[in-house]
């Protein structure tokens, strides 16, 4: 085990390839799960656990390391199944999502793999809206199920989605009143929590689950003889996603004669100063680490006023 993430710092180069790698992890049965290696800080024996009051049913309790003190949560619990027994013998993946820590307490990890984003796939449509899988893929003919973590958080932790008084501009949606911003992620739970602050602005919004929808719904304006950039005010793209991420989405544009110019923000719960470098390398206009609804909202109403060329607060004075 010691050495599963020796290397995890030096795997970036796959980032803009359309490659992940994935940490497969077992639960209570013989399933395999992943999840990308990217949002894992480090992975380790379940350590001494302490109780909180007021604690979440998933939260095991709370873990002192490096200094810190780490929520842990039951993985097989978070997805409705039983708690784990024995947790002395289970690990805990320790990772990072939108700016925190936690730890998913699992029991065992088994290795990682390295994948390409087209083989990862969106759920069975059969699956229900209730279930807790982001992706699937096939790792050795065996299948691997990739959890929506962002779900789980959200349930345990709900997110404020509230907008400050005075991050948008008095009168700005009716700027823009036929375009609107195109949402691009595969977690069901963070296409929504976008979606509802952008629509709070008075904004209408178009949600496509992956790279490939999105590209092709682009394609689908041009061949239809309507101009993108007439339609949407700018495009919210996550960075990971099934059959195509968010830097190959991104790159495929900028190489379109007809959307090259197109606005997008990568929008991720990644962390790293690899982000920097690889919004930068493959043209996206922006990034912003989720989810913070002021700093999402501010992001498009500064894209409103750069489009419409015309200062909203010195009209309202």
């Amino acid at each position: 085990m010691a050495g599963v993430l020796d290397s995890v710092n030096q795997r970036t180069q796959l980032v803009g390839q359309n490659r992940l790698e994935l940490l497969l992890f077992r639960l209570a049965g013989q399933q395999l799960y992943g999840i990308n290696v990217f949002k894992v800080k480090e992975v380790l024996q379940c350590p001494k656990l302490n109780e909180i009051p007021g604690r979440s049913g998933v939260v095991r309790g709370v873990a002192h390391i490096r200094g810190g003190t780490i929520p842990i949560l039951d993985m097989n619990q978070a997805i409705g199944r039983r708690p784990l027994e024995d947790i002395h013998e289970c690990f805990v993946i320790i990772t990072e999502y939108n700016r925190t820590l936690q730890g998913f307490l699992v029991r065992a990890v088994e290795r990682i793999v390295n994948m390409n984003w087209g083989d990862i796939h969106p759920p069975p449509k059969g699956a229900g809206k209730e279930h807790y899988l982001t992706a699937v893929t096939e790792v050795d003919n065996k299948l691997v199920e990739i959890v929506d973590v962002e779900k789980i958080l959200a349930e345990v932790s709900p997110v404020n989605e509230t907008i400050s008084a005075g991050v948008v501009e008095d009168g700005l949606s009716e700027r823009v009143v036929k375009k609107q911003v195109l949402i691009v992620d595969d977690s069901t739970i963070a296409r929504k929590q976008i979606q509802r602050v952008v629509e709070s602005m008075g904004i209408r919004t178009t949600l496509k689950k992956d790279g490939r929808e999105a590209i092709d719904y682009l394609r689908s304006i041009i061949a239809d003889g309507q101009d993108p950039y007439n339609e949407l005010i700018m495009i919210i793209s996550d960075i990971e996603m099934p059959e195509m991420d968010g830097y190959t989405f991104t790159a495929e544009v900028r190489a379109d004669p007809k959307l090259k110019d197109m606005f997008i923000i990568l929008h991720t719960s990644l962390s790293g100063v690899f982000n920097a470098a690889m919004v930068k390398k493959v043209g996206a206009d922006d990034f912003l680490a989720k989810f913070h609804p002021d700093e999402l909202a501010k992001r498009v109403n500064d894209r409103v006023l750069a489009i419409t060329g015309e200062d909203l607060l010195s009209e309202n004075e």
